[in-house]
């Protein structure tokens, strides 16, 4: 397998938390967003969260996602791993095989589900391997800088085996990114690999014994975390240990790529949600500023644009200048209400089809009824709740 060559400090660099990257994760939590959270480093490393009501369900990218996917496996699932080859056969050869951009979901997950259904593995191994996958995606995002975010929701339910909160998953890698400050260790070098480069000076500062096990494991095709889980240890403790070799130059750190997609059909990471795709552009109109703003914070926190719309007679020409993808209308307003605007907006061509749901205080059926024979798409009672706006935003806008 080839290799790149490169120096690598090994000592401690300053650890880098993006304090942004810890908010926009917490604000989906609070809005419960559902879909895809991509990030995108400047040289263009990707990675992407899959979220349901704000929770993860599953994360995946970065430098080597086909490695995590299998090193993971070789943890929690030893069994299916000795067999991988032959099981990832059958399922590339099946008509209805694993399509990611189709099903906005990725290949790993799916082959976990799949696995589970069919009681290849257990929920439980595939929980261990998810958490694992997901604690590792954070660990490499965290500390990027200045990475860029997309958002993309997805209205439908997911296949779940496990939901880990947000808060959680952060701790957890504050507490090991603290386990790295106090060994004095770079993180950024766990996803090389250690090959021998001086073995002459090895031999020498070693016994026979160690020094055949070391030329075995340090061959240029396997990263620290990959030793590590291959001899069962702490990825710190493995690359403290090999700190004197790689300091000395006895032993060096290269990059290598990652394994081959078994999919190659499809990408591990789809491809960069477009802005037309990924900010739809929400707009409400209300004589309220409470709502506006409320209805702008949970909005643009979930990745939309905005408009928000306060004088209801200006509420048309407002919006034929703006053309929003979907719009949110107050029932009850003073000067126009939203039965009057609603049947007005359907006469114009450009809004026959745009989605057009009534913000209402009130819940009868007569006004139900109403609003229907207006035009309205669907209402939403008041007050404002961020998780039934959510849901009718993704189910008008996935039915388009």
């Amino acid at each position: 397998m080839a290799y790149q060559q490169q120096a690598y400090p090994a000592r401690q660099a300053p650890i880098f938390m993006d304090s942004k990257k810890i908010q926009l994760l917490q604000a989906l939590k609070r809005c419960q967003f559902s879909g895809q959270l991509l990030w995108t480093a400047p040289d263009q490393k990707q990675w992407i969260f899959y979220l349901y009501q704000g929770n993860i369900r599953y994360a995946t990218g970065g430098i080597h996602p086909v490695r995590r996917w299998q090193r993971n496996l070789l943890a929690y699932c030893p069994r299916i791993y000795s067999q991988l080859s032959e099981i990832l056969s059958k399922l590339q050869r099946m008509e209805s095989g694993i399509n990611p951009v189709a099903k906005n979901e990725s290949w790993e997950y799916q082959v976990l589900y799949r696995w589970v259904e069919q009681g290849k593995i257990t929920r439980e191994q595939a929980v261990y391997i998810i958490q694992a996958a997901i604690t590792e995606v954070l660990l490499d995002v965290l500390p990027a800088k200045d990475a860029t975010h997309q958002l993309k929701s997805q209205p439908l339910i997911p296949k779940l085996l496990i939901l880990i909160d947000v808060e959680q998953a952060i701790t957890e890698v504050k507490l090991l990114l603290q386990n790295w400050s106090k060994a004095k260790v770079d993180l950024h070098i766990v996803n090389r690999a250690p090959v021998i480069k001086e073995p002459e000076r090895l031999k020498q500062n070693t016994s026979v014994d160690v020094y055949n096990i070391l030329k075995t494991l340090l061959n240029g095709r396997r990263t620290l975390r990959d030793l590590a889980v291959q001899m069962r240890q702490d990825v710190v403790q493995i690359t403290r240990s090999l700190l004197p070799y790689i300091e000395s130059g006895i032993v060096e750190l290269v990059t290598i790529p990652d394994l081959p997609n078994p999919f190659p059909q499809t990408s591990i990471i789809e491809q960069p949600i477009s802005a037309e795709l990924a900010e739809p552009l929400i707009a409400c109109v209300d004589d309220s500023l409470l709502v506006c703003q409320t209805m702008k914070q949970l909005l643009t926190k979930t990745g939309y644009q905005f408009v928000g719309v306060n004088e209801p007679l200006r509420a048309i020409a407002i919006l034929l200048n703006r053309r929003p993808n979907f719009i949110f209308l107050d029932l009850v307003m003073p000067n126009a209400n939203g039965y009057e605007i609603c049947t007005q907006l359907r006469k114009l061509s450009c809004f026959q089809n745009t989605p057009i749901v009534m913000l209402t205080g009130l819940d009868g059926i007569v006004d139900q009824v109403r609003a229907r024979l207006a035009g309205a798409s669907d209402f939403v009672t008041k007050p404002i709740d961020a998780e039934k706006i959510l849901r009718v935003i993704n189910r008008h806008l996935e039915s388009e």
